[in-house]
């Protein structure tokens, strides 16, 4: 589908998420084809940049994290749509920016829809949000969000307010990539589009379900922005929490956005707030020497928590979650460990025994779907040992994946808010981790390049958590 055409504005447009991501992603949707017509992208901040000092930032973005060859014929058509405005959008001092909105708006005639990208702090969101209506600027446009939003259930519904203030619900979009990923879409197909998922999806058959987000990284040069955040704001309430609403909610009554919020809302309401003995909170050794860091900092770098969602499909079933920096390796995977079956048949049988058949969702690197289980191993007697089933995405189906943030642009392009995030949801999230926000549990430290502090694999105990290679980290002895 062909969006209208429209005139985008990146606010903070010279920042490293801008440089990264969307001006790359941008230009992706231009090479194949899913850009409007005709459109512009005017960049804002306060740094001094003239126009072509905004194109030569885009071409080293695009040159260093495009996904796609650069050819000086889309590039050159690419860059005659960028332009940029230094200044600081304020409510008192909104009018350079409508000034280049309006512009952009005439060169191309019609109706221009209007986009607006808030690559910025939150503590800015409100300040952009109210000047752009002081300068009449949220008619036909959509704004779209960064998290985290807010800090707190009640810092958010502050943000809320103000943002509420000037655009209607509808043309909010709470962007979170992780919904932008093909194999957290591919979810909704795997259990609502085939029939021998769905009956065994639920606490049934399923023993416990991960959902696994360690990274190897540290927090780099975003201390400033890290202390004040945390594993637990950055990754817990935002990320982790929309992939378990995918996994566990219920059936939708069509792929379109109100059906599909209203699904995942219900399971944020099934959620039991989090206490703090299923909540493990650690600190990988010399985050407090990192520059910027305090040295007494309380920061988390790690969490684990175990969630609990109320509700007949789910009851009785744990949802584990892990992410930290530091980790022993980089992995983004949903893991649904399916209850064992009697298994007296075969004591006899030598095996290299486990607990579980499990479905692996892996949601970054070699993304798809694989699934191990017992098979017999050939030969004269009954042997038994784990077997695996893969599917990846990257060549199944003869075109490339499309990236996170190129979907997510394209359907705001398109005003299709069908995986983005809704207000409510957002703001039951913060009140399901507001007591452990209150009252943290204290910090374990754990070695950089491990697999996070000892509580971790208690927390789940007795079960233990998958590795990258599907098995578990000490393989259970065969039962006597």
């Amino acid at each position: 589908m062909t969006p209208s055409d429209h005139a985008i504005v990146i606010f903070g447009a010279n920042g490293d998420l801008s440089r990264r991501m969307l001006l790359p992603s941008l230009f992706r949707l231009e090479v194949e084809g899913l850009m409007p017509d005709d459109y512009r992208v005017i960049g804002n901040s306060r740094s001094t940049l003239s126009n072509e000092d905004f194109r030569t930032f885009a071409r080293t973005g695009i040159d260093e994290f495009g996904r796609c060859e650069v050819k000086e014929a889309a590039w050159k058509r690419f860059a005659a749509r960028l332009s940029y405005v230094s200044h600081e959008f304020t409510p008192d001092d909104s009018r350079p920016v409508a000034e280049a909105v309006e512009k952009a708006e005439g060169e191309m005639g019609g109706d221009v829809r209007r986009l607006y990208y808030l690559a910025v702090p939150p503590s800015a969101f409100a300040t952009i949000t109210q000047a752009i209506g002081v300068c009449g600027l949220e008619k036909r446009a959509r704004v779209v969000i960064e998290k985290p939003f807010g800090r707190d259930r009640e810092s958010y519904r502050e943000l809320s307010k103000s943002v509420r203030e000037v655009l209607e619900e509808s043309q909010v979009y709470r962007i979170d990539h992780f919904l932008g990923k093909e194999t957290v879409q591919n979810i909704l197909a795997l259990r609502f589009a085939n029939g021998m998922f769905e009956p065994s999806w639920n606490r049934q058959h399923i023993d416990h379900v991960q959902i696994d987000v360690p990274e190897t990284l540290d927090i780099g040069t975003r201390a400033s922005f890290y202390e004040t955040t945390g594993a637990l704001r950055d990754m817990i309430v935002t990320h982790l929490f929309q992939v378990l609403a995918f996994v566990a909610m219920e059936p939708p009554t069509a792929m379109e956005p109100t059906p599909l919020m209203n699904e995942t809302a219900k399971i944020f309401e099934s959620m039991v707030p989090l206490a703090c003995e299923n909540v493990v909170r650690g600190q990988y050794e010399g985050y407090r020497n990192d520059e910027g860091v305090d040295e007494d900092s309380e920061t988390e770098t790690f969490i684990a928590a175990k969630v609990c969602i109320d509700n007949w499909r789910w009851a009785g079933v744990p949802f584990y979650l892990r992410t930290g920096k530091c980790m022993a390796e980089s992995r983004q995977t949903v893991t649904l460990a399916f209850r064992e079956p009697p298994r007296h048949m075969f004591r006899e049988a030598p095996a290299e025994w486990f607990q579980q058949d499990h479905l692996d969702l892996e949601l970054s690197g070699e993304e798809g779907v694989s699934m191990t289980f017992l098979a017999k191993v050939p030969g004269p007697v009954i042997e038994l040992a784990p077997a695996r089933l893969k599917f990846t995405y990257e060549g199944s189906f003869g075109s490339e994946l499309i990236g996170a943030y190129e979907r997510l642009l394209h359907d705001a392009l398109l005003g299709d808010r069908t995986l983005f995030t809704r207000g409510d949801a957002i703001e039951r999230s913060w009140e399901i981790v507001e007591d452990i926000l209150k009252n943290p549990p204290p910090l374990e430290l754990y070695a950089r390049g491990s697999w996070g502090p000892k509580g971790a694999v208690e927390l789940i105990a007795p079960h233990k958590w998958r590795l990258p290679d599907g098995s578990s980290s000490v393989p259970p002895k065969r039962p006597e």
